[in-house]
């Protein structure tokens, strides 16, 4: 999941190098921390957050498949 996160976000931003993803795990939910560049920030977030909730779909469609929860957190 990790991947597919890092993967559509470095094609969305302008600095691709600055893309990081974390991943923490819990007892039944893991959460991905998306760090990108200031300037790409809205880039990620999308108009009106577009491109944020298209990600989280993907993730949770993805996550499902694997039975397990991923919630997907953009940090500033």
């Amino acid at each position: 999941m990790k991947e597919l996160v890092e993967y559509i976000a470095k094609a969305l931003v302008d600095h691709p190098d600055q893309v990081l993803v974390s991943e923490i795990n819990g007892d039944q939910t893991s959460v991905l921390e998306l760090k990108v560049a200031k300037d790409d920030l809205g880039k990620v977030i999308g108009k009106q957050g577009r491109s944020a909730r298209a990600m989280r779909t993907i993730l949770s469609a993805a996550s499902t498949k694997l039975k397990k929860r991923m919630v997907l957190e953009i940090i500033e």
